[in-house]
Parts: structure tokens; sequence; C-alpha cells
């Protein structure tokens, strides 16, 4: 079927929705591998963590100018890769030592060598990539390494996030309104933002009640679950306030309807840590939102 033309009445919603189809049907092949992954355990999540890891370092150092497979690029997969073993091997903590060092040697080294007939490598921003990826993967990895609460609290995190991503979707573009940052992402809506707050926050509620029934904190889970969501909001934007200082629209194309798995992954990456952190304030073997 032909698209109406650009004057008419219905060009407009089919140009806002053009991107939905290639969207869902991304989502509805990658999503049920994640949950499977996280459904099988440590293993199969960390075999998957490995793979997205690999792909996040080699697009940030894409976007950055650089080789990943050459100095001083190679320094984000390098120290990334360390960092993640590390927790994988039971040493979250050396694993955060790890990223911050690889992060100051970066941030130092980096510019004393200089690409040929150009300016010095962009240190900061490379190094910015080593905690950026580094801290969102070792705070996957120990999430789901809980033997007792891990699935729950792995699977807690990504309801939430893609419950905030899809509402925000959705509401923004039925409602629309006013700009929510138009300095850092014009398409980006108040309405979107409010829509994709509640979305989290009830889908949360359903998740922790499907996840351990019967529970009774209906008040703190939806607070854990607007503080994720909170942070995945933030974390898109911060991944667009990327893209525009590298004068790009998307990461990669590895991902039809998405861009790269950067572009995928930005409120995940933000919202992992604070996840971490409240599973750490908890204790093991506790669900997050307890």
């Amino acid at each position: 079927m032909p698209e109406p033309p650009a004057g008419s009445a219905a060009a407009e919603p089919a140009r806002r929705w053009r991107d939905l189809r290639k969207r869902a049907l991304s989502a509805a092949v990658l999503g049920p591998g994640a949950l499977l992954c996280i459904w099988l355990g440590a293993a199969a999540w960390t075999a998957l963590m490995t793979v997205a890891v690999a792909l996040l370092t080699w697009e940030w150092v894409r976007m950055c100018g650089l080789r990943s497979r050459a100095w001083p690029g190679i320094a984000v997969p390098v120290v990334v890769g360390l960092a993640c073993a590390a927790a994988v091997l039971g040493q979250p903590v050396v694993g955060l030592g790890l990223l911050f060092a690889g992060f100051a040697a970066t941030w130092i080294a980096a510019p004393r060598l200089r690409r040929r007939g150009g300016p010095p490598p962009p240190a900061s921003w490379l190094a910015l990539g080593v905690l950026y990826i580094g801290l969102a993967g070792i705070a996957l990895i120990e999430l789901r390494h809980d033997n007792e609460a891990g699935r729950g609290n792995v699977f807690f995190l990504i309801f939430v996030v893609w419950a905030s991503d899809i509402g925000a979707y959705i509401v923004g573009r039925l409602v629309g309104g006013p700009k929510l940052a138009p300095s850092i992402s014009p398409g980006k809506t108040r309405s979107g933002a409010v829509g994709g707050l509640l979305s989290s926050m009830l889908v949360g509620w359903l998740a922790a009640d499907w996840l351990v029934p019967g529970n009774p904190a209906v008040l703190k889970v939806l607070a854990v679950a607007a503080l994720l969501g909170i942070a995945t909001q933030l974390g898109d934007l911060l991944e667009s306030a990327v893209k525009r200082h590298f004068g790009v629209k998307d990461s990669s194309m590895l991902i039809p309807g998405h861009g790269g798995v950067l572009d995928r992954l930005d409120g995940l990456l933000a919202a992992a840590p604070v996840a971490a952190l409240l599973a750490f304030a908890v204790g093991y073997g506790v669900p997050l939102w307890r």
C-alpha cells in the first residue's frame, strides 16, 4: 500500500508511527532470547552479557572515531572485559578497581598518541565509555549471580526498563505536547516521560506480584520501579547527548528500527547500576524491591 502524500492529513500519523513495525519485529526477535537467558541461569546470562559488552564497546569506540582493535580504542573493550571477568569470578570489587584504574589510565595515556595527520584521540570520551559500559556490565552480572534472588531481580529490572521505553514511545506519539529536552533530544516529550514513568510503576507492581506472589509492600515496589524508570529515562537522554556530541543519529545499524545495541540498551545501562545498589542494600537473596 503506498504511503499517504506528504501534505495529506493522514501523512502526520503515518510518519509518527513509521518505525513501529521494525521496532516490534526487532523486539520480537531479541526479547525472548534475553528472557530465556535470564531464566536458564547465570551462565547463559553471562554469555549474553559477553556478546552485549563486546558490541557496546565496539560501538562506543566507533563513535569516538577510532578502531577497537588498535590503541587507544582497544583500551575500552580490554578494560571493560577484564572488569566484567572479575565480576564473573566472584570478585566485583576487583572488577570495579580495574574499571576505575583503566578509566584513569585511558584518560591520561590516550592523548599522548596522536593519530597520523589528525588531532589527539578524544581521551575523555573514550575513557567515559569504560565507566559507562563497565559499571552496567558488572551490575548486570552481579544481579544475576545472586542464586537466590538473581532471576527475579533481573526480570524485574528488564520488565521495568521495557515498560518505561514502551510507555514513553506510545504516550509520546499519541499525546505529543511540549518537548522534554529539545536541545538534547527533540523527539522526546514531557507526556512521553510521564507515560514511561507510570508504565514502569504499573509493570513493576505487576512483575513484583508475579515474581513473589502476595507481596504486600506496594508503596515500596512503586517507589523502586519509579526510581528505575527515572534512571532509564535519564540513560536515554544521556545517550542522546552523546550521539549529539558525535553528530550521529544511531550508534550503529545493527538492529533494524533501533539503530545499534547502545541505542537499544541505553536505559538499561543507566538503570542496572541503580538496581545493583538496591540489591546490595537489601542483601543477598532478597528481592531488590523488598
